[in-house]
């Protein structure tokens, strides 16, 4: 998981410090005239152990850590974050030459760390209230309906009682697809023939739930661009109609930037709760991760790992870092 970042961003990081430690063209002889309290022996090991780093000359170096994290999905504005940071940490300040290369991880380490949303316990959140209804959502093959199987299991295992429903009335092939999941999980599915209403299917699944005490209804929608107008605008009619206590958006880590612009535009249409990250098992650049929590201002939930039903990561923001900087 993000090996390539990891190993790109190691390599920038000690050409970068490597580069500040370089020596600098002699520097003009200091005024005879010293401060009293600095003795000779201090002055010189100032000159041999520190340095100092001009604006110019770090725009210059930054440039490769710059395309490394660009290259790894990072957002610009993000990059444009640790641009800032990193700078207000080197520029015109005396670095001691055997600390640059820890003080521009350090600094990568928090800059990055404070991108991301907390993440919430939606274990927890779903025993506050009797149906407690969760609305998926994202583009086609996004990995949606093997979430909801993954949920299902994770719910179970917490001793708390599912349904689904099948609001995925587009897609040849959907409910089947389902009705797998919710008989290996034995989860009950409620549905209705194809081309039906999808905002009728989720009504019913509630009201089923409602009868019969269970607690989490887990509502499946039919894959939508973000650029279609007319399903943005059914989704919005499932929520009006639902109104889910959590919204889940879910994503492809591998897509990159194409993911974080799906998050931000449903989020502005249709508000999101939470993220979660599919295939985050086979993402070797890791810069959705950093990035689209940030973006959306919305917590990541969980990192899809793998296909079987316990391969679901509740995430945790200092891991990302660890794995990154290991």
């Amino acid at each position: 998981m993000f090996d390539t970042f990891k190993r790109k961003l190691k390599e920038t990081i000690q050409a970068f410090s490597k580069k500040i430690e370089e020596p600098k063209e002699p520097e003009k002889a200091e005024p005879k005239i010293e401060k009293e309290e600095r003795t000779f022996l201090e002055k010189i090991k100032e000159k041999v152990t520190t340095t100092a780093l001009s604006e110019e000359k770090f725009n210059e170096l930054f440039y490769d850590l710059e395309l490394v994290l660009l290259e790894n999905n990072v957002a610009f504005e993000i990059v444009e974050k640790i641009k800032v940071a990193l700078k207000k940490e080197l520029v015109e300040t005396k670095l001691k030459r055997n600390e640059i290369n820890k003080i521009i991880k350090d600094n990568l380490k928090k800059t990055i760390l404070s991108l991301f949303q907390e993440p919430f316990d939606v274990v927890e959140e779903a025993k506050k209230k009797k149906p407690y209804v969760i609305l998926f959502f994202g583009i086609n093959g996004s990995g949606k309906t093997t979430t909801i199987a993954k949920l299902a299991y994770l719910f179970k295992k917490n001793k708390l009682s599912c349904i689904l429903a099948a609001s995925d009335t587009f897609r040849a092939g959907a409910e089947e697809q389902l009705q797998i999941h919710g008989d290996k999980l034995g989860v009950k599915m409620i549905k209705h023939k194809y081309g039906a209403d999808p905002a009728a299917v989720a009504f019913d699944a509630i009201k089923h739930a409602a009868a019969k005490d269970i607690d989490i209804v887990l509502v499946d929608t039919a894959g939508r661009m973000h650029s279609n107008v007319n399903l943005l605008e059914e989704m919005k009619k499932i929520v009006r109609v639902t109104k889910p206590d959590l919204k889940l958006f879910i994503g492809e880590a591998i897509t990159g930037n194409d993911c974080i612009e799906q998050a931000k535009t449903f989020n502005e249409e249709i508000g999101i709760d939470g993220i979660v990250l599919s295939k985050a098992d086979v993402d070797d650049k890791g810069g959705t991760a950093i990035s689209i929590s940030y973006v959306t201002k919305k917590p990541i939930l969980f990192l899809g790992t793998g296909q079987n039903y316990g391969d679901l990561e509740g995430f945790v923001p200092e891991k990302i870092i660890k794995k990154l900087f290991e």
